[in-house]
């Protein structure tokens, strides 16, 4: 179920289902207002943003209201999280899926927020957006490829293709005079393939392994899987969460693999060794080094949605 596309006029709600909004700045903040403003949205927070406890977030209690209380406002018609952290699937058990279900609307953010697009997803069957924060409009430089994914993905009816942007960084783009290194960009084949077709799930890999063995895991098996690395877990954290990942699921349909920082230490001979280990591996479509994850600019993945993966023209096309 697609929700209702976003289109200009429309209320977009801020929520912090993970980290507390108070992680953010008022300069930075401010930014990301105006740029959504910009685009045509009218932009509104949740009672509890700025609520913080000693771990950086707030309570469950308060992070459920809000989100709750976002899909209910029937002046509301898409929700963006503040910001990722770690903590989101705390709420799951504590969510109304029913609620939900019957206001649908637009859900997006990625990193720590991956564990709750991919079970209302799961439970829900609407599709959810592993893509930008509210404070990802913030980013100046390179803003102009994440918007146009983001509005492909919530704002139009019609299938779009993803391709690479032509350069990224990873900087400290939020800074209010960020000096920007960028690098030429080009994703990468590691296994050649006939186009495939298949429904997506995933995000941050060690955020979707939270939800192993709950019942808040979508239905992975012919899925083509999204993952990448944020910059505190390393290349070990990788290499262990694939390799739980190709137990859980045995037959995906193909594996995007997104740009690693560089904190992770992670390089590309790792990454060949790490995906060389497995022969499955060398018989569906894999791609690394591609515009989602930690550095910028990211595309937006519907949660849920049918995407075709070609390996020839290096695209990807969701419907």
């Amino acid at each position: 179920m697609k929700p209702p596309r976003l289109k200009k006029g429309d209320q977009i709600r801020v929520v912090a289902p993970s980290s507390s909004f108070a992680r953010l700045n008022d300069f930075g903040i401010n930014l990301a207002e105006k740029k959504l403003t910009e685009l045509g949205f009218i932009v509104t927070y949740a009672e509890h943003t700025n609520e913080e406890d000693v771990l950086g977030s707030s309570s469950i209690l308060s992070r459920v209201k809000d989100l709750h209380e976002a899909f209910l406002d029937p002046e509301v018609k898409g929700i963006l999280t503040a910001i990722g952290g770690f903590n989101s699937n705390e709420l799951l058990p504590y969510i109304d899926f029913e609620l939900i279900k019957r206001h649908p609307k637009v859900l997006c953010g990625y990193s720590d927020i991956t564990a709750l697009c991919n079970a209302i997803t799961t439970k829900t069957g609407l599709l959810t957006y592993v893509g930008p924060h509210f404070s990802s409009f913030q980013m100046d430089e390179l803003q102009d490829y994440q918007t146009e994914n983001f509005e492909l993905a919530t704002m139009k009816e019609e299938a779009f293709d993803v391709r690479a942007s032509k350069s990224w960084s990873q900087d400290k783009w939020y800074l209010p005079q960020p000096k920007r290194e960028l690098h030429r960009n080009q994703w990468k084949v590691y296994n050649q393939s006939t186009p495939v077709t298949g429904i997506c799930y995933g995000g941050n890999l060690g955020t979707f392994q939270l939800l192993f063995g709950t019942s808040f895991l979508p239905e992975l098996e012919q899925s083509i899987l999204f993952v990448e690395n944020a910059e505190e877990n390393d290349y070990h954290d990788f290499a262990r969460g694939l390799a739980s990942l190709l137990q859980v699921v045995r037959h995906p349909k193909a594996l995007l693999i997104g740009r690693f920082p560089k904190e992770t230490g992670m390089t590309e001979e790792r990454l060949l060794a790490i995906l060389g280990k497995y022969p499955l591996l060398k018989e569906i479509p894999v791609i690394y080094d591609m515009n989602f994850g930690h550095t910028q600019p990211i595309f937006t993945i519907p949660i849920g949605d049918r995407v075709t993966v070609d390996t020839t023209t290096k695209q990807l096309t969701f419907f």
